[in-house]
């Protein structure tokens, strides 16, 4: 966590075709190298829900990463919500 930067939660439903591509376990990686903290798991209407903590500009690239063309499988669409971080995150795990 930075000092000076305003810590954040980012709550994502990411859906396409992004179940059974390793885009769960892609998500996480990315989380790691930002410095994030939460969890990534699939959902039963075949999305994958992503929350992330940490400061607020290693969320927004989370974002921009989740909405990017790089990700495995396909990305038809990102909904995101903020709020405030819990701080009750230990590491980003696969759900």
């Amino acid at each position: 966590m930075q000092e000076n930067g305003e810590n954040a939660r980012l709550t994502a439903w990411v859906r396409g075709r992004v179940q059974g591509v390793g885009f769960r376990w892609w998500t996480r990686a990315r989380a790691l190298e930002l410095g994030l903290q939460g969890w990534a798991r699939n959902t039963a209407d075949g999305r994958v829900e992503v929350v992330a903590e940490g400061p607020r500009e290693a969320c927004v690239k989370l974002l921009e990463l989740l909405r990017g063309c790089d990700t495995p499988g396909r990305v038809d669409g990102v909904v995101e919500r903020w709020s405030e971080p819990r701080g009750s995150l230990g590491g980003f795990v696969e759900r």
